[in-house]
């Protein structure tokens, strides 16, 4: 029998903590069985979420990436110092990186260029179609309502972020919708992943 994705209402989710990884399926809570072993092709799970989650921090400090600030579908008006400092990749199902992005709001005057969006734009461009299952997205902020939104329709299958962000987080914070029963498609959502390091760049920007 299948199992069904957990969603936030899910009584099984009640010894879930803040910061722990968080279930795709009903009966896994809280960090797996296999959480933290290692992984016959490599290391395992969990410091693989935290090496791509390094690559995610690097992104995010060193600028748009260099994929162009104009694939956002618009020219250059800002400064890219000016966005607030939040990167994300997109990993295909063998682990290979497919695109990357920084928040480039302001530098393109774009109010969907989040970094999440522009790395799924890219990787859909490069693969040459929009399904992304199978696919890790990982992203040094809790994604928003707008990507999370995009995040489902893409299919991607996992999402690993940093940060938690409680006035607008749509992975567990304000909404779930990366976990909601009522839509087709729930990823496997891992939380909190280096989050005092990615909350660290959030708060020296803000400063």
């Amino acid at each position: 029998m299948r199992s069904e994705p957990a969603d936030a209402t899910d009584p099984a989710l009640e010894t879930v903590r803040p910061g722990q990884p968080t279930p795709g399926r009903l009966g896994r809570v809280g960090p797996g069985a296999d959480e933290g072993l290692a992984d016959p092709t490599g290391a395992g799970r969990r410091q693989r979420h935290e090496l791509w989650m390094r690559r995610a921090l690097e992104i995010a400090v060193t600028g748009p990436s260099s994929s162009g600030p104009t694939s956002a579908g618009g020219p250059v008006t800002g400064d890219p110092a000016d966005d607030v400092p939040v990167g994300a990749v997109l990993y295909g199902p063998d682990g290979a990186e497919l695109a990357t992005g920084r928040n480039e709001r302001e530098l393109t005057g774009d109010p969907t260029a989040h970094a999440e969006v522009l790395a799924l734009r890219r990787a859909a461009e490069r693969l040459g179609r929009w399904r992304l299952a199978g696919c890790t997205l990982v992203v040094s902020l809790e994604p928003c309502t707008m990507c999370a939104g995009a995040i489902v329709l893409a299919r991607v299958s996992t999402v690993v972020f940093g940060a938690w962000e409680p006035k607008t987080g749509a992975a567990g914070s304000l909404w779930d919708v990366l976990r909601d029963r009522r839509l087709n498609h729930r990823p496997e959502v891992y939380g909190g992943v280096l989050g005092t390091e990615a909350a660290a760049v959030l708060r020296a920007f803000f400063r």
